[in-house]
């Protein structure tokens, strides 16, 4: 993992392309992705059936096949021992807490004049959830995405991840039981996607999509936005850890580690003010990553994307920070609370020597479901309100809309639209 300072002259260009790792060439991706989505859309069943035969090494015979029987998710619960068990449920616990105080009111707002206006919020009828399960199984995001999808209210709540071998994963069947999804599909990638946003003979399609994935899960989320809604178009996973010499370098470097295992093209940076710390982590590093079970994931995430920037001060550290936007934010420095104002984009922030990033990941209690890339700037983690839809709501009385009814009619005039006036003059008459 280099280390580059800001003070070097080509400071400025190397960090433009730091800032650019959530771009990537998708070119053959979005074709290859419209195909699978119009295959989708044109052969239904069949379609979604090839997809699975093609991309996770087995052959379903039919639709049923792929369908995963909530009898199945709650052998594997019965069989949990207790410890995964209350870690499962511990887990579950504090992120519906946290959820919970999200969840927004319908209001009504009474003007003295009799008018009435306000705002229904109602949540979608038919929720779809995309759940990873290539390279690694993660019933954590089950719990992320589902959990906020019940605590708004949804009714019909469909689950796709991909299960190569026809093998899923003991602990992802346990974390549907206790979520109560009894409609789980053993689909991934753009297929999945597909089959949720267009619906087949057999499966209803769906009125939102949430969850990560891979480039062709994120492209096929792209390009199904409209027909549905989705949470947000996510890439790979990413860290900024701001560290000044009173961080712990081991934690610092664990950190930075936990990142880059993920995937090969996650990123891990470190932003720090400390010289003898930045060689601290380095060191630390190079020891600790042939412990890794991942090793070969990690080496290349930190050669190929991760980086060690040395600054002047903790204030630039912070404006850089700022810059890249990053999915999740450590603060490893000495008064965490006091620079929190300065930070303007992060999906999460964990504050302190005790709040690392993998608690984010499991058990703290907020959606590890986060902008990544630099779309922090103007995407938010998901909660609640992605499975919940606003209607507002106008009544006004006669005297209300006597006293509207001029300045509107003048509106409507002056934008040339003949009908809406009269819509308004045939009542005043």
């Amino acid at each position: 993992m280099k280390i580059i300072k800001t003070t070097q002259d080509d400071f400025s260009q190397v960090f433009h392309s730091i800032c650019n790792r959530g771009r990537v060439d998708g070119k053959k991706v979005i074709v290859k992705v419209l195909e699978i989505l119009d295959s989708i859309q044109q052969g239904g069943n069949q379609a979604v059936l090839q997809q699975v035969a093609m991309f996770d090494n087995w052959q379903p015979g039919g639709i049923e096949d792929l369908r995963i029987s909530f009898d199945s998710c709650k052998n594997a619960y019965e069989k949990l021992d207790s410890i995964d068990k209350k870690a499962l449920h511990q887990a579950y616990d504090r992120i519906y807490a946290f959820h919970s105080k999200q969840k927004a009111k319908s209001w009504l707002d009474f003007e003295d004049n009799g008018n009435i206006l306000g705002q229904k919020i109602t949540p979608v009828e038919r929720a779809g959830l995309y759940i990873p399960g290539g390279k690694a199984f993660y019933p954590s995001s089950l719990l992320m995405n589902a959990i906020p999808a019940i605590v708004a209210g949804v009714d019909e709540i469909v689950v796709c991840s991909p299960a190569p071998n026809n093998a899923p994963n003991s602990l992802y069947l346990a974390a549907l039981y206790l979520c109560g999804i009894k409609e789980a599909y053993k689909v991934g990638g753009a297929g999945a996607i597909g089959m949720m946003a267009y619906g087949t003979e057999s499966i209803k399609k769906v009125d939102v999509i949430t969850g990560p994935g891979n480039i062709f899960v994120a492209t096929a989320k792209k390009m199904v936005f409209g027909d549905v809604m989705i949470d947000m178009v996510a890439g790979p996973s990413e860290i900024v850890v701001i560290a000044d010499k009173s961080a712990d370098a081991r934690s610092v470097a664990n950190d930075l580690l936990a990142q880059a295992e993920h995937d090969e093209m996650a990123s891990a940076i470190l932003l720090t003010d400390s010289k003898e710390l930045s060689q601290e982590v380095q060191e630390i590093l190079m020891q600790t990553l042939p412990t890794l079970q991942r090793e070969s994931i990690a080496a290349t995430s930190l050669k190929d994307r991760g980086v060690i920037i040395l600054c002047r001060d903790i204030k630039e550290c912070l404006n850089l920070s700022n810059t890249l936007a990053p999915e999740h934010l450590e603060l490893l420095i000495a008064n965490p609370l006091e620079m929190l104002a300065r930070i303007k984009h992060s999906g999460a922030i964990f504050i302190g020597p005790y709040a690392p990033e993998a608690m984010g990941d499991y058990i703290a209690g907020p959606n590890h479901t986060l902008p990544t890339g630099g779309s922090a700037r103007f995407f938010s983690p998901l909660s609640v309100e992605h499975f919940m839809k606003k209607s507002s709501i106008i009544y006004l009385s006669k005297e209300g809309f006597e006293d509207l009814a001029p300045s509107c009619e003048r509106l409507a005039e002056i934008e040339g639209l003949g009908a809406h006036r009269n819509s308004i003059s045939v009542r005043r008459k």
